[in-house]
């Protein structure tokens, strides 16, 4: 199964970079071209554990629905989005935050396989896991810049 370990380096409180995360509005300002939009469920707001977002996402020209359930929560240090319906055949991302230095950590680690067998597996290492780790580096730095802004505040 894929695995995708990203690390985030914010000069913001920890707080503040957890609360970003967990934010659907602010999830959808900040994914490019608004190619995900929360249709059902916890679609404003901060999540909770329990809670679940459908996404309407547009990416690789496909159009296709993830319902993602906020399975483990722990304030402020973790909160864990698996996929309960959708196009993976497995989908789990932990969110995990640290703080060092007077700063905030952030580490991402996500885990997903598409389904159909073989030829989903040359997919996820050919194609998606280089898409979802620009789309999840290009989105870390729009929270970094946000949570360093709201900090000088």
């Amino acid at each position: 199964m894929p695995q995708i370990i990203e690390e985030t380096e914010i000069d913001s409180d920890i707080e503040t970079c957890f609360n970003l995360a967990r934010d659907v509005d602010f999830y959808k300002q900040s994914v490019k071209n608004n190619s995900e939009i929360p249709v059902n469920g916890k679609i404003a707001g901060l999540v909770e554990q329990g809670d679940f977002t459908t996404w309407e996402t547009n990416h690789l020209g496909f159009m296709q629905h993830l319902t993602l359930k906020v399975s483990e929560l722990s304030k402020p240090f973790l909160f864990v989005d698996e996929m309960t319906e959708g196009a993976f055949k497995a989908y789990r991302h932990d969110h995990i935050f640290k703080e060092q230095n007077g700063k905030t950590i952030m580490i991402d680690k996500l885990f997903f396989a598409s389904k159909y067998g073989i030829l989903g597996k040359i997919v996820d290492n050919l194609v998606l896991k280089k898409h979802i780790k620009a789309v999840m580096i290009s989105r870390n730095e729009i929270l970094k810049q946000k949570a360093e802004e709201l900090s000088k505040q």
